[in-house]
Parts: C-alpha cells; structure tokens; sequence
C-alpha cells in the first residue's frame, strides 16, 4: 500500500476501489476525463480501451491506496513521460497529463504485435509532468537504467513502465523462453534502447 497526502487546492486520481483508509476531511467522486488530458484525452482513452474506471480525491488529509495486496512502486517525475499499462495505475498526482500512446508508433509492426501476444493492448497510457505515479506489479520492482550501447532486454510478461526516450522492439528468441523464462514454446523478448528506465516485476503473472 502507499500513503499521500491530500492538501487543499490540488488532487489526486486513483482507481476506483483503492482507497484503504484515510483521515480528514477528504472527498472522492468518479473522474469522467481522468487527469489533465480533457475530453480528447478521454476519448482517446475509450478508443484505446484504456477505460480502467478512475476516482478523483480531493480535500485535507492522508490516504491509503492499496489493490489486490501487489506491490507499489512510487514514480518521481520531473517534467518526463511514463509509459504504462492502465491497469497498473493505483494513483498520480492530478498535475501530470494523461494521454494515451499507439503502440504501433514505437517498433513499427512489432509494437503492434507485442500488444497482441502479450495481452497488454495495442495502447499504453501516459502521463506527464511534475508530480508522483504509485504503480502496481506482480512480486515487486527492479529499476533497470537503458543508456546508449546498452539496450536492454525484458521478457514481455514481466514489463510493468519505461521512462525516457526510448524505443521497443519485439522479437522472437526461440529457445530464449526455454532457457531462462516461463512459456509455453512460443518465445518473444522485448528489446528497449535509447536512453532512460524500464521497470520489470519479479513475476510474469498479469494483473
């Protein structure tokens, strides 16, 4: 679980369900557009699929964000982008601009392709600015820095985000999976370069 603070005059986003407890005095509603990407942020999101129900939380107080009992990883931004699966999203800070990103547009076709094999859609959800993201994953985190000359390579199951500029391309490794991953003969690795963070969960269990 995760605790943050809720101060007059700003807010929060979450989803909905996750608030465990909280003191003071603090509100929540349902979120129609869902952070500061406006109506075509919403309609990007509904095209997208991207339509993990959200709630805003405003007033003077704290609050505990938990689901499922998975582990919560709590994002920095400062002024970047973050790349992430809707459904990971427990809370952010209602600073950070939400969007949505075509999968297709980062690795061409193989973009698009890891989206169906992988189960993740063909859409990933952004958010950008100044301001905190809580995420959720399978097992816990590890924080893998990409750099020039370094690329690095994550079985598709276990990808959570990825910060930065980078690119992804998926690829078949038959015999990959056999060796040093869970699969069912079918083997596929991402490949992310350039510069910036991929965020990789020690499970490869959806959520």
């Amino acid at each position: 679980m995760v605790e943050a603070s809720v101060v007059p005059g700003q807010r929060l986003f979450s989803q909905r369900g996750a608030m465990l407890a909280y003191k003071g005095e603090v509100s929540f509603t349902p979120s129609i557009t869902g952070g500061a990407g406006g109506v075509m942020g919403m309609i990007g999101r509904r095209i997208a699929n991207e339509a993990t129900p959200l709630m805003t939380v405003e007033g003077n107080g704290t609050v505990m964000f938990g689901h499922g009992g998975h582990h919560v990883h709590v994002i920095d931004l400062t002024g970047d982008t973050l790349y992430v699966e809707a459904d990971r999203l427990l809370a952010f800070d209602g600073t950070l601009q939400q969007g949505t990103m075509f999968m297709g547009s980062q690795g061409g076709v193989m973009g698009m392709v890891r989206g169906q094999v992988t189960g993740q859609g063909l859409f990933t959800t952004t958010l950008k600015g100044h301001g905190a993201v809580a995420v959720m994953a399978h097992g816990g985190f590890i924080e893998l820095p990409i750099g020039p000359q370094r690329p690095v390579v994550v079985d598709p199951q276990a990808y959570v985000a990825h910060r930065g500029d980078v690119r992804n391309k998926l690829t078949t490794a038959l015999g990959w999976r056999e060796v040093v991953g869970r699969g069912s003969g079918e083997a596929f690795r991402l490949e992310l370069s350039g510069t910036g963070t991929v965020y990789v969960q020690a499970s490869e269990e959806k959520l």
